[in-house]
């Protein structure tokens, strides 16, 4: 490993330092907590503005799980990153795999996500995470992630 982040909360402009995404795909709005090579805790504000609302459903808007999935794998992702050090110019954190998806609870506008990620196991580049949404404390869905590092 390399040299580890010295973190434990991140705002949304440290986000965009450590993940490529951009609005409207940036998924992530805040890290509340990280234990760097173990765990992370982050959140995401579901608000009526995000533009996926408008057509899915609009008489009752409803966050695609194909989207709670990626903001997963996101939050998977600073986790790679805040473990490993700095990402260098050249290199990406590439979402690989998903396994045992589950969706429990519909999330809706006004909702706040909670997202708690552990790291399962990590070898030559490629990481498997544990990871779980949460509104209201009740598991909205749950999925395990592979995350793999790769130069571009």
């Amino acid at each position: 490993m390399s040299e580890q982040l010295d973190v434990t909360q991140l705002n949304i402009l440290e986000i965009m330092k450590h993940l490529p995404h951009r609005y409207p795909f940036l998924l992530v709005d805040r890290v509340t907590e990280v234990k760097v090579g173990e765990t992370i805790r982050a959140i995401k504000n579901v608000t009526i503005n995000e533009p996926f609302f408008v057509g899915h459903f609009a008489e009752f808007p409803v966050m695609p799980g194909v989207l709670i999935v990626e903001a997963m794998a996101q939050v998977a992702g600073l986790l790679s990153v805040l473990t490993h050090g700095e990402r260098k110019e050249n290199e990406l954190y590439f979402f690989a795999a998903i396994d045992k998806a589950r969706f429990k609870r519909q999330v809706i506008p006004g909702d706040q996500l909670v997202f708690e990620v552990e790291l399962l196991k990590a070898a030559r580049g490629i990481a498997k995470f544990k990871a779980v949404a949460k509104v209201d404390n009740q598991v909205a869905a749950e999925a395990e992630i592979m995350i793999a590092k790769k130069g571009v």
